[in-house]
């Protein structure tokens, strides 16, 4: 489909206009196309070759408007870092319309109500960590937003003491409703039919089987807490850290939204932190799954004046032991092994293995890599030669070789489950730097090249196995900005 023929539905004037604004984007100066994805245009049935011309630049830069498309931003609550803030809102983002039942939104596309403080804008550097993150995330089947595009530009911003130029990225999602959202419209003159209207809205985008449910309020939040243990489930076994778990950046549609200071983690270290101004370790690694838990305990108290909070506070009690049993499936495919056959789903040994990884100082992702490729357990050098210290893994193999005997499995059978959740590669941070410091200098080829990477994360690619090898150390672990 050409662009022209591209027929967005604004479904969101429904409520209260003090809910949203309706707000034109600003353009950037002199734009320019840094990448754009070919499997987004297939989701919106955009013919991918659209994205190669000029009227497509005019789209992104918002100088261009399509048809049935009101840009509008929307207002927010939310806790930030555990403190409440009445009101936040798309400061930087305006939302475009939806085509098959996606929401398009520009990020960076200018000044809105609610920017506060900010200048509306996003640069170069933390688009390029989206819009790659983003795909990277869904090839890993990590349920998330999608990116479709990004446009570098000559407007210009300060961020943390220097200048960077500014960009667009286009994202994508199946909806933006946030725990926030819920929080700022529990606090509105008329929220109890606010809130019904909010829920129905997202009964309608997320949950369309529940629409006409008795307790469908109710059944929604449920619904949110399973995907959600699941969501974090995956965050947790494949080691990434979202940085920022405001309520604010909490889907209420199970999805991972809004990265900022996100990292895949290098070495195993349970309390990372990849966030410097998250001082106290609140979304460290190993706290993620309790954040989302008293994210969610902040929904149920937003949703008491249409919904019966205690009800929904007794289904919370679900969410710890549905992410444990989640987690502990998923990490014994990792090793290749059938959580089923054993008492405990093997937590002993998974939980010997965290501890052992992390003692060894042993590189998270690579590690279930080359685990997935053994041939021997009397040739562990191609796993023992990466870590810092053997021994802690050394031992754990031992246990690791008994358990794969009780259970009567071989080499080959345990490369069949491993090879579908062991990715080769992983985009950790230091990888995605390099490309945004060749972007600064005007060149975007690992862009997409790293696009392709984050896209097939299973398959080879021979000009790149650097990046299948454990991060320097030098560069792990590092703690980012939220500034972007």
């Amino acid at each position: 489909m050409k662009l022209n023929e591209l027929k967005l539905e604004v479904d969101y004037f429904e409520f209260d206009e003090n809910l949203y604004q309706k707000v034109k984007p600003t353009p950037l100066k002199n734009p320019k196309l840094v990448s754009f994805n070919k499997k987004a245009c297939d989701l919106i049935g955009l013919d991918y070759k659209e994205c190669e011309t000029e009227e497509f630049l005019e789209f992104m830069n918002g100088t261009k408007v399509l048809n049935g498309s009101i840009p509008y931003s929307m207002v927010y609550a939310g806790h930030q870092f555990g403190y409440f803030v009445p009101q936040l809102g798309d400061g930087r983002a305006i939302n475009l319309g939806s085509v098959n039942a996606w929401h398009l939104q520009t990020k960076g596309s200018g000044l809105t109500r609610y920017s506060r403080r900010g200048d509306g804008r996003a640069v170069l550097r933390s688009s390029i960590r989206e819009y790659l993150i983003s795909e990277h995330m869904h090839a890993l089947n990590i349920p998330t937003t999608r990116a479709l595009a990004i446009i570098d530009s000559q407007t210009f911003a300060h961020r943390d003491w220097e200048e960077e130029s500014c960009a667009i990225v286009l994202r994508m999602s199946p909806s933006w409703i946030r725990i926030g959202t819920f929080e700022f419209f529990a606090r509105t003159k008329n929220a109890k039919e606010n809130l019904s209207l909010l829920a129905n809205y997202v009964i309608n985008q997320s949950y369309p089987h529940l629409k006409d449910e008795k307790n469908k309020y109710e059944k929604m939040f449920y619904s949110l807490v399973d995907k959600s243990a699941e969501l974090l489930t995956l965050w947790q076994v494949y080691g990434f850290q979202h940085g920022v778990m405001n309520t604010d950046n909490f889907s209420v549609a199970g999805l991972s939204i809004d990265y900022g200071p996100f990292a895949f983690m290098d070495y195993f270290e349970k309390n990372s932190i990849c966030n410097h101004t998250d001082e106290e370790g609140r979304y460290s690694y190993n706290n993620q799954p309790y954040i989302a838990r008293w994210n969610l305990l902040v929904l149920a108290n937003a949703l008491a004046g249409i919904c019966d909070e205690n009800r929904l506070k007794e289904y919370m009690k679900t969410f710890l032991p549905q992410h444990e049993k989640v987690y502990l499936e998923l990490m014994n495919k990792r090793l290749g092994l059938d959580a089923s056959k054993s008492g405990n789903g093997n937590l002993y040994l998974i939980l010997e293995l965290l501890g052992s990884l992390e003692s060894s100082k042993m590189d998270y992702n690579v590690f279930f890599y080359r685990l997935t490729n053994l041939k021997s357990f009397d040739d562990l050098s191609s796993i023992l030669d990466i870590a810092v210290f053997q021994e802690p893994l050394k031992k754990w193999f031992e246990s690791y070789e008994k358990v794969c005997n009780e259970q009567n499995t071989t080499f080959e059978s345990r490369y069949e489950i491993m090879k579908k959740v062991n990715p080769k590669y992983i985009l950790k941070n230091y990888i995605i730097q390099e490309a945004i410091e060749k972007a600064h200098e005007g060149d975007y080829t690992l862009v997409n090249d790293l696009l392709k990477i984050a896209q097939n994360p299973f398959d080879e690619h021979k000009n790149f196995e650097r990046y299948a090898q454990p991060t320097p150390m030098k560069y792990s672990n590092i703690k980012l900005s939220c500034s972007s």
